[in-house]
Parts: C-alpha cells; structure tokens; sequence
C-alpha cells in the first residue's frame, strides 16, 4: 500500500493506494482456456495425456514455450505433446514437467504411457506367468515371433499403441 500526495491550494491532500499483482493467464486466447476448463474441471476425468499436460499448464499459468524451457525442448516439440493422438511421451521429459506441475509423473500419464512407465517388460512377464505358458507358447498365442517378444520383455522394444490396446489392454 503507498499513500499519495498531492498539494492543492497550499494544502496537502492524503489518498491511499493500493497495488495488486495477479498471474496473467496463460494461454493466447482467454476463450480457449475457459472452454477448455469448462470441459475438464479438474484432471482426474481427463484419460489422455495432451490434455493433462494441457490442463497443469494452465492451472500454472505457463505458455507453452515456458514449459518446453523448463524441460529443454523445443517449443514445437512441447506442442506436440499437448497434441491429442500422440502416442509415446518421452519419460525423461514427463519427470522434468510432472516436477514443474508439482505432481507425480503417474499423473500426467494415460494408461498406454503408465504401462510403459511401470515397466513393459515386468508386466509382460508377469502376465506369461500368470497364464503358466513359455515365451513361444505366448508369442504363439499373441500372434508374433518368440524373438518379439523377447524384446519386449526385455525392454529392449517399446510396445507400440496398437500391439498394447489388442494384447495388454
């Protein structure tokens, strides 16, 4: 708070003043983001991962160059992170924006990316197991070479999106 001054008339006129400070928001377009939060309230009703990052962007007050900054990547590759139907997210850079949003990094994820996350490999083996078959009965069953397999459960290969919605879903 600040008092002004001012002089009039050989008088002196007191007046108080006040200064505040406010976030600006994030987005180019205030409409954007109002209809974005009209339609996710809060993140835990969001499954995909762009608009999670998208949802913890705004609710920081961040731009999108801002976040791509903070975890040294480009501007063009952040948004392609924020955009819907992109399959894989970079785990190095989904632990640098889940420390910037103050979140654990399960929580920027969808299922697809958790289950890489959470180690592909163990999951695949612990599922062969379950099922008490070897790695070609299993293989043979999911329709691919015992060599696939293999990489997969070695995390030597990620699990492409398509092969995890039909066999790991």
């Amino acid at each position: 708070m600040y008092i002004m001054i001012r002089y009039v008339s050989e008088e002196v006129e007191f007046a108080p003043l006040f200064l505040s400070s406010f976030a600006l928001l994030a987005p180019h377009q205030l409409l954007e983001a109002e209809k974005f939060n009209l339609r996710f309230p809060d993140p835990s009703g969001i499954a995909e991962t762009a608009d999670k990052l998208r949802w913890y962007r705004y609710k920081k007050a961040l731009l999108q160059r801002e976040a791509a900054a903070w975890i040294g990547v480009d501007c063009s590759t952040y948004q392609s992170y924020e955009t819907v139907g992109r399959d894989y997210y970079p785990r190095e850079q989904m632990e640098k924006l889940a420390d910037l949003f103050e979140v654990p990094v399960t929580e920027l994820l969808d299922a697809y990316n958790l289950f890489l996350y959470q180690d592909q490999g163990r999951q695949i083996k612990e599922r062969r197991a379950h099922l008490h078959l070897t790695q070609s009965q299993y293989a043979a069953q999911l329709g691919i070479t015992p060599n696939h397999l293999g990489k997969w459960e070695n995390n030597k290969v990620r699990v492409p999106k398509l092969a995890w919605e039909k066999y790991f879903r």
